[in-house]
């Protein structure tokens, strides 16, 4: 299913969200507005490393980021997996692959809608209703157009 977030749209596989396509879509209108932080839905992992990764994203809570380091050293594996099971992630949004960043802060990627644009307005919210004034080790926008014309 298409959820519409911040004028663009996000794919989440509402298969392995037990709760009905409405019920998603009014919490990610909650979230949006800044009323939710938190998502009350029911969500089937996969199993092995994506589904230990989405375990690992789910636990970090609003308006904090770790990095693909931070989530190796725990689940015992190297950031370039943590990558890739981020980018496997069936439920982006709801299961907050958003909150992982770089070593340095950088945004890196993100698989759902619009790339890193979307996952900075995700941060830039979440660190605005949080009261955070910066999720933790998080790039400035200038930072992150730098590293993005490098690549």
């Amino acid at each position: 299913m298409n959820v519409d977030i911040f004028e663009t749209t996000i794919e989440i596989d509402d298969g392995r969200i037990a709760e009905s396509s409405d019920e998603i879509r009014k919490q990610v209108a909650e979230y949006e507005s800044g009323d939710r932080t938190t998502f009350d839905l029911q969500v089937t992992v996969p199993e092995g490393m994506t589904g230990a990764v989405m375990n690992a994203m789910d636990a970090i809570p609003y308006g904090e980021t770790r990095t693909y380091g931070d989530l190796a050293a725990a689940l015992d594996t190297t950031p370039i997996a943590i990558g890739q099971a981020c980018a496997r992630n069936p439920v982006p949004l709801v299961v907050p692959c958003h909150r992982v960043v770089g070593s340095d802060g950088a945004l890196k990627g993100y698989s759902a809608a619009d790339g890193v644009t979307t996952k900075r307005r995700l941060l830039d919210l979440e660190a605005e209703r949080s009261g955070h004034p910066r999720q933790t080790r998080l790039a400035t926008h200038e930072t992150h157009e730098t590293h993005e014309t490098q690549q």
